[in-house]
């Protein structure tokens, strides 16, 4: 057991374990021969079920002769709440033996009974029952009719509802309650509108049900119309709002309730975390606690937990735990979806012991949900080799299982053993195929990504939106504009709508590629744009050096109403930098923190010492750097002494950041290099081949320059001084002669010849 649980007092928890196992095993028929009873009260049930249970049925029947109140009224009220009790209970065959054996029954004796074989899915027994009784009421038949909804014989149902000789309003609510659950609203609709009567359980049960297909409109139609909607009404409303992912209104109706219960705050808090707002359901969750003395149950624990999951805070998760421990839920946990949430939140979390504490505790409800936690938790942390295990031993495996210990190898750069496992797979879905495809992107294996996309597309597999968003990703980082092209055709050929998220790649795509008037008239068409979008356009004007249309899309942003991010500011403060805007730079650079709250990272202060390098503020720029609120590292000094390459000047300044910079990285290839050209460039041949010997001396060399490009789908990659490539000579050949043939077109010109003379 992890040492977190050993603060704890547990032994009201293991009342509560008790207490589990007791309701476990009721479920199955038990043996009564160990049971010893030696009471003679003639009216005790207890005495009574076990000689049922026994089968002597003899004695069962004296008991009830020996009744004072046989053949009173009395009497068949008493032994009929016998039976009803018997079969709530999971007795059914007692409480009919009970049946069998009563001197005197009524209708609701036979009611009791048809209603214990309905509750308990024995709908033949029902049947054949109800077809034996000698008198039905309207209960008989709603009851019966409950029975065919309840087990999906909805054909049945609609017979058996039209041959009813007697309805009130619970027939008609049951059965347009099973036409819901059965899936026909339409139906539903229809028994709703012609109605004879309705009460407060006929316009909930509507509204329920088109909230809980996410038909919002016509619920909030309904819900207009009725006079006094009570919590149960406001609940559905909320919940279906917040399952079709409008979270927004569901708050809206929330806050407007006139009363709240735990299910109407369990609504909101659920619809909160399962739409990613894990801070607001957590925050919602100590307003009920702080403002109404209702107790969360265990629909709101599971809800808690997967928030806590999904914001990262260990010790919220912890804490959450431990009160599911106090409120004795966490041994009542009888559908295991509570073990399940835990389980979760602490492989999110990364802490595998208190994960596979609660995961074998409950190793008889053994739920491949919670296996896929486990598998991605050991992958989170590094263990692959505990992954594979628990992906060898589970007994039910899901693609999401298969999947999970695929991206685990691709994580650790086993491409092979990821290939195999993919393989092997019994069935292999879109997800599963964009799984290999990013994998191998991952990897920088482009080609082999492609022919993977191909060979999906020629399984008959559907691609998904992240699939091509992928691709169209590795595209733009390769800089691959014919590849990205096609992949742009087949999105054009096969998708007549594109999500933002892949309008956000095409754009992204084309402004790496080079091709930044595409980029632009994408970006133009998009009906609706996120942050993505406009940072998307906007670094890509950077990188072009389209400066000042970099600042005007900044400026449309803002006019948006879109919220900058660290990024955006990246680009803008990259873009001043190209154009050498240093006072429209600086006001930028500040405004991030004073007006937008955004704390500026490592990269926005290279790019203000890459700007006042540039505009040749080299000294500014030191000044910059020991101004700084943090220790400078490898990044600053590195851009400091970038800044004194450009200008080959303040050589003092160079010295001292590449001393810095040797100090943390003493291997530091390109600052040896860069230093070496600044003391060439400022005629400082001495020290410049004293610094070249003490390269050789520490074997420090530079990673040679390399360039690729791609022809007729093969990459062709060339490195500095690299003659390996079968065409080389070729190569080197062709561009003497253009450099030759240049230089005579340049001697020959009257320009050149005018300059020279």
């Amino acid at each position: 057991m992890p040492s977190f649980f050993w603060n704890f007092n547990l032994i009201p928890c293991s009342l509560f374990k008790l207490y589990h196992r007791y309701l476990h095993v009721r479920r199955f028929r038990p043996q009564f021969s160990s049971l010893r009873c030696n009471r003679s009260d003639v009216d005790d049930p207890q005495l009574l079920l076990q000689w049922l249970g026994e089968g002597k049925l003899q004695k069962a029947r004296a008991l009830l002769d020996r009744m004072p109140q046989r053949g009173s009224r009395s009497g068949v009220v008493h032994w009929t709440s016998v039976l009803t009790k018997y079969a709530r209970d999971g007795f059914v065959d007692e409480a009919r033996a009970l049946f069998e054996l009563m001197p005197e029954r009524n209708l609701v004796t036979y009611n009791a009974m048809l209603s214990a074989y309905v509750q308990s899915g024995r709908i033949g027994d029902a049947s054949r029952f109800f077809d034996g009784m000698p008198e039905r009421s309207v209960v008989s038949w709603t009851s019966m009719l409950c029975g065919f909804t309840n087990a999906g014989r909805i054909r049945e149902a609609k017979r058996f509802f039209d041959a009813m000789p007697e309805k009130n309003v619970i027939s008609w609510n049951s059965m347009m309650d099973g036409l819901i659950r059965n899936g026909d609203l339409v139906e539903a609709q229809r028994l709703f509108d012609i109605m004879p009567e309705r009460n407060q359980v006929s316009w909930n049960t509507m509204i329920k049900g088109y909230s809980e297909n996410c038909r919002m409109e016509e619920a909030r139609i309904l819900f207009e119309k009725l006079l006094e909607p009570n919590v149960v009404t406001w609940t559905s409303l909320i919940a279906g709002y917040c399952r079709t992912g409008d979270v927004d209104e569901g708050y809206c109706m929330f806050q407007r309730m006139p009363e709240r219960n735990i299910v109407s705050w369990t609504a909101m808090i659920g619809g909160f975390a399962w739409n990613g707002f894990y801070k607001e359901a957590l925050l919602l969750f100590l307003e009920m606690r702080s403002t109404t003395d209702i107790k969360p149950n265990e629909e709101t624990f599971i809800s808690l937990v997967y928030a806590s999951a999904g914001i990262g805070f260990p010790p919220l998760g912890k804490q959450l735990h431990a009160q599911l421990i106090v409120n004795g839920l966490d041994w009542d946990d009888y559908d295991g979806r509570l073990s399940k949430s835990q389980v979760h939140m602490y492989s999110e979390f990364g802490l595998m012991d208190h994960a596979e504490y609660i995961f074998t505790k409950n190793s008889n409800d053994c739920f491949v949900q919670s296996c896929n936690s486990m598998i991605n938790g050991y992958i989170r942390i590094e263990q692959l080799e505990k992954a594979q295990h628990l992906f060898n031993t589970i007994p039910i495996r899901d693609g999401i299982s298969w999947t999970s210990i695929i991206t685990g190898y691709f994580n650790v750069g086993r491409v092979t053993e990821a290939c195999c496992l993919f393989n092997e797979m019994p069935e292999r879905d879109a997800v599963a195929w964009t799984v290999m495809i990013s994998g191998h992107v991952q990897n920088e294996r482009f080609a082999e990504a492609i022919h993977i996309f191909s060979e999906m597309r020629s399984e008959g597999v559907t691609p998904l939106d992240s699939t091509y968003s992928t691709l169209l990703g590795a595209a733009g980082a390769m800089a691959y504009l014919d590849q990205g092209k096609q992949f742009h055709c087949i999105l054009m050929k096969t998708r007549s709508i594109l999500d933002i998220i892949l309008e956000n790649a095409l754009v992204s795509m084309y402004a790496k590629c080079g091709d930044i008037s595409t980029a632009q008239y994408i970006f133009s068409g998009m009906t609706y744009r996120d942050t993505i979008s406009w940072n998307s356009m906007i670094v890509g004007f950077s990188h072009h050096g389209l400066a000042n249309k970099a600042l005007k899309l900044f400026e449309a942003m803002q006019d948006s109403e879109t919220n900058p991010n660290s990024v955006t500011f990246l680009g803008v403060l990259s873009a001043c930098s190209h154009a050498g805007m240093v006072d429209r730079g600086w006001d930028l650079f500040n405004s991030m923190f004073t007006e937008h709250a955004i704390q500026p990272g490592v990269e926005h202060y290279v790019c203000m010492i890459d700007l006042l390098g540039r505009a040749g503020k080299i000294q500014e720029a030191e000044e910059f750097v020991l101004k700084l609120p943090f220790k400078p590292g490898i990044a600053i000094w590195g851009a400091l002494l970038g800044a004194c390459g450009l200008g080959r000047k303040n050589i003092e300044i160079a010295r001292h950041a590449a001393q810095r910079l040797l100090e943390i990285d003493p291997l530091n290839a390109p600052a040896h290099v860069l230093l070496c050209n600044i003391y060439a460039a400022t005629g400082r041949r001495d020290e410049e081949g004293m610094l070249r010997k003490e390269m050789g001396l520490k074997r420090v060399k530079k990673v040679p320059g390399c360039s690729w490009i791609l022809l007729k789908g093969k990459v062709h990659l060339f490195l500095s001084g690299d003659t390996s490539h079968s065409q080389a000579g070729e190569i080197v050949s062709l561009l003497s002669h253009l450099a030759v043939g240049e230089s005579s077109s340049m001697t020959n010109s009257p320009m050149f010849s005018q300059e020279t003379s």
